[in-house]
C-alpha cells in the first residue's frame, strides 16, 4: 500500500515537471542551451507549442456577411449555408489564418456567415477572397509525358525569386498543375448533387445530375478518359478524383468510393455550393487591433495571477499544512490544465481565460470539501490517515456532482453555442476534469507521502 502511494508520487512528480515545461520551456530550454554550450554536445530543446490566441486577445477581424438565397428553392437554405461555410474555411485556411471561426446564423429570416480571423494581417486581401462565389469546375487527367515535364520544371523553379524565375525558358510551365488540365465542365452545369445508397451493398454514393448543356460536355469528357481519373476541384483545391469507369449519357452520373455517410454529405454539401450561385454581401466588419489584444492577454493574465494568488493565500491561512500541499497541487493542476491547452490545442480567448480561472476555484473547492470533512474526523479523535481517508468519501458525492453538473451544462453550451461560448465551455470541461483528478489523487497522495507523525501531533497545524 506504502509503496503504491510512493510510486504514485513520483509518477505526479514526473508529471508535473513534464507538464510545467511543456507550459513555459523558455526557462529549460535556456538552461539546455547553457549546458551545451559549456559541454559541447547537443541536448535538444524541449517540445516548444505555441499556445492558440482567440480574436480578443491577438487581434484580427470579424465579419459578417448576409447571403443572398433568393434563387435557392427553401427546403435547399440549409444544405447551401453549410457548404458555403465549408468553402469559405476552406479559403481562408488557405489564406494562412490560424484557427479561422466560419460559422452560419439565421436571424429572422436573414441567413448570414460570421467570420472571425485573428491575426490576420490584411483583411482587405482576406475580404476580397471570402466574397468570391465558390468555383467548382472538372479537370481530366494529363498525360505522364505532361506531368513529368511540370515536376522537372517545378524543381527548377525551387528556391528561386520571381525575377530568376523568368530567365529560365519555359518558366511558365511549372506553375501549372502537373496532374490535371481545366475543361469546359463548370458548376453552371451541374444542376444538383444528391446523397444516395448503393441498393446491393447499402454504402454511401453520390448522384450528379447536369442540364442539357452540361450533359453533352460530360459525356464527349467521359469518352475521352474511359479509366482515368476525372478530378473535382472547388477554389483550385481537388475534393473527390473518381475514375471514370464509362463513357456517361444523360447527364447523371454516380460516385462511388470508401465513403463514410458523414464525408459523402460533406462532398454533397461542396458540390451543391460550388454549382449553386449563392452571392454574399459584407453587411459588418470590426478590426481588433493587435495593441487592444495585447493589452486583453496582459489584463487577463494578471487577473488569471491574482486570482491564484488569492486562493493560495486563502488555503494556507485556514486549512494550515494541508492547504499548503493543496496549493502545492494547485500549482500542478495548472500546470497539467495548459499543458492540455496546448496539446488539444485550445483556442484561448477571454471568456476561455475566465471559464479556467472558474474551474480553477471549483478544484479548489473540492479540496475544502475533503478538508472540512477531515477535520470533523480528526475532532473525533482518530488518526489523520483513517480522517483523510473518511474526508474524501464522504465529500466524494458532493464533489462528484458540483462538478458533473457544471460539466454538463458546459456540454450543452459547447454543442449548443459559438465562438466564445465554446472556448468558454471547452477550457470549464478541462479544468473541472483536472481539478477532480488533482482533488481525490494527487493532494490524497501528497498527504499521505508528506505527513510525519512529528506534525501529525500537532493539531493546530491540521
Amino acid at each position: 500500500m506504502r509503496k503504491r502511494v510512493y510510486l504514485f508520487f513520483i509518477f505526479i512528480i514526473v508529471l508535473a515537471f513534464f507538464a510545467g515545461n511543456l507550459s513555459e520551456p523558455k526557462y529549460l530550454n535556456q538552461g539546455i542551451d547553457f549546458i551545451n554550450g559549456k559541454i559541447g554536445i547537443k541536448i535538444p530543446s524541449f517540445w516548444n507549442i505555441p499556445f492558440r490566441l482567440g480574436l480578443d486577445l491577438q487581434g484580427g477581424t470579424h465579419l459578417v456577411y448576409e447571403a443572398d438565397l433568393s434563387q435557392i428553392e427553401k427546403q435547399e437554405y440549409s444544405s447551401a449555408m453549410q457548404g458555403l461555410r465549408d468553402i469559405i474555411e476552406r479559403r481562408v485556411n488557405l489564406f494562412g489564418v490560424t484557427e479561422p471561426v466560419v460559422q452560419t446564423q439565421e436571424t429572422s429570416s436573414h441567413y448570414r456567415l460570421v467570420v472571425e480571423l485573428a491575426g490576420i494581417k490584411d483583411p482587405a486581401q482576406a475580404i476580397q477572397m471570402i466574397g468570391q462565389t465558390p468555383f467548382l469546375e472538372f479537370r481530366e487527367q494529363k498525360t505522364e509525358e505532361e506531368t513529368e515535364q511540370i515536376l522537372v520544371q517545378r524543381k527548377e523553379l525551387e528556391g528561386k525569386t520571381f525575377e530568376e524565375m523568368q530567365e529560365i525558358e519555359n518558366w511558365q510551365i511549372g506553375l501549372q498543375d502537373p496532374y490535371f488540365n481545366s475543361t469546359s465542365l463548370t458548376g453552371q452545369y451541374l444542376k444538383k448533387a444528391e446523397l444516395g445508397f448503393n441498393e446491393n451493398t447499402g454504402s454511401p454514393l453520390i448522384s450528379l445530375q447536369f442540364n442539357d448543356e452540361g450533359a453533352k460536355i460530360f459525356e464527349d469528357l467521359t469518352s475521352k478518359n474511359v479509366g482515368k481519373i476525372l478530378a473535382i476541384y472547388i477554389d483550385g483545391v481537388p475534393i473527390s478524383t473518381p475514375v471514370v469507369q464509362e463513357k456517361i449519357s444523360g447527364g447523371k452520373a454516380q460516385i462511388t468510393g470508401s465513403f463514410t455517410i458523414d464525408e459523402a454529405k460533406e462532398l454533397v454539401r461542396n458540390l451543391n455550393a460550388g454549382a449553386l450561385p449563392v452571392p454574399i454581401k459584407l453587411i459588418s466588419q470590426q478590426s481588433v487591433g493587435p495593441i487592444l489584444g495585447k493589452i486583453s492577454l496582459e489584463q487577463s493574465l494578471k487577473a488569471g495571477i491574482l486570482g491564484f494568488l488569492a486562493i493560495l493565500l486563502f488555503m494556507i491561512i485556514f486549512y494550515r499544512i494541508p492547504g499548503f500541499f493543496a496549493s502545492l497541487v494547485l500549482s500542478i493542476f495548472v500546470f497539467i490544465v495548459l499543458a492540455i491547452f496546448k496539446l488539444i490545442p485550445v483556442t484561448l480567448t477571454l471568456a476561455g481565460i475566465a471559464g479556467f480561472i472558474l474551474s480553477m476555484g471549483m478544484a479548489v473547492d473540492a479540496n475544502i470539501l475533503i478538508f472540512s470533512r477531515m477535520r470533523e474526523e480528526l475532532k473525533e479523535g482518530k488518526g489523520f490517515l483513517i480522517s483523510l481517508q473518511e474526508g474524501t468519501r464522504r465529500a466524494w458525492p458532493s464533489i462528484r456532482d458540483g462538478n458533473f453538473t457544471t460539466i454538463l451544462v458546459a456540454l450543452i453550451l459547447f454543442i449548443f453555442g459559438s465562438g466564445f461560448i465554446k472556448g468558454f465551455s471547452l477550457t470549464l470541461i478541462v479544468g473541472n476534469l483536472v481539478g477532480m483528478f488533482s482533488a481525490i489523487f494527487i493532494t490524497n497522495n501528497f498527504l499521505k507521502c508528506l505527513i510525519f507523525p512529528k506534525i501529525e501531533k500537532i493539531k493546530w497545524l491540521l
